[in-house]
C-alpha cells in the first residue's frame, strides 16, 4: 500500500505543479480562466488527494494500533511523522475552503466567483504554508518508497524548486486579492 500510494503522491504532485503555476497564471491576470483542461484536472487531483487522505488515515490508524499493542509510545522520537499528519490535516481544511472560494456559482449560464477579501486570502497563504510543511517532511520517504537514491542531492533540489513555485503561488493570491480590491 506505500508503495501504491508513493505512486499516488507522484501523480498528485504532477497535477499539483500543473494547477498552481496555471492557476497561477490565472489569479494574475496573465491567462484567462475557466479552461475545461484545468477544471478537468483539479477534479481528477481532487479524486486522488481524497484516495491518499484514505490511505493516509489508514496508515496513520495502523501505526495507532500498533503503538497501543506494543504499549509502548514513541512520540517524542515520532515528531516528523505527526508533523506530516497534523500538516496533512491542515491542507484538508484549507483545500476544501479553496475549492468553496474558487468553485463559482452558476448563475445563467455565467461563471461568477465570490468575493476575495482577507479571510479568504489568510487562509490561502495557510494553505501553502502547509504544503510547504508536507511536501518538506515527506520528500524524503517519498524519494525511498519509489527507490531514488539520493546521490546528487535530489531531496534538496525538489524541495528548492517546490519552494520558489509555493512562493509565487502564494504571490498570485496576493495579486488575486489586490485585483479583487481595484475592482
Amino acid at each position: 500500500m506505500r508503495k501504491f500510494n508513493a505512486l499516488l503522491t507522484t501523480a498528485i504532485m504532477m497535477l499539483f505543479l500543473y494547477h498552481m503555476i496555471y492557476g497561477g497564471l490565472i489569479l494574475s491576470g496573465m491567462v484567462p480562466g475557466g479552461s475545461p483542461i484545468f477544471r478537468v484536472t483539479a477534479y481528477l487531483m481532487l479524486f486522488l488527494i481524497v484516495v491518499h487522505i484514505v490511505i493516509g488515515i489508514k496508515l496513520t490508524i495502523d501505526t495507532l494500533i500498533a503503538e497501543k499493542k506494543s504499549k509502548v509510545s514513541y512520540r517524542k522520537y515520532n515528531r516528523l511523522f505527526w508533523v506530516r499528519r497534523i500538516s496533512g490535516f491542515s491542507i484538508m481544511l484549507f483545500m476544501a475552503l479553496h475549492v468553496f472560494i474558487f468553485t463559482g456559482t452558476n448563475s445563467e449560464g455565467q461563471y461568477i466567483l465570490r468575493e476575495f477579501g482577507w479571510l479568504p486570502l489568510l487562509s490561502q497563504l495557510l494553505m501553502v504554508l502547509s504544503l510547504l510543511i508536507h511536501l518538506a517532511s515527506n520528500i524524503t520517504p517519498l524519494r525511498i518508497a519509489l527507490g531514488i537514491s539520493d546521490k546528487k542531492n535530489i531531496r534538496t533540489d525538489v524541495l528548492w524548486v517546490i519552494s520558489i513555485l509555493l512562493i509565487l503561488s502564494a504571490i498570485a493570491f496576493i495579486i488575486y486579492f489586490f485585483r479583487w480590491r481595484a475592482v
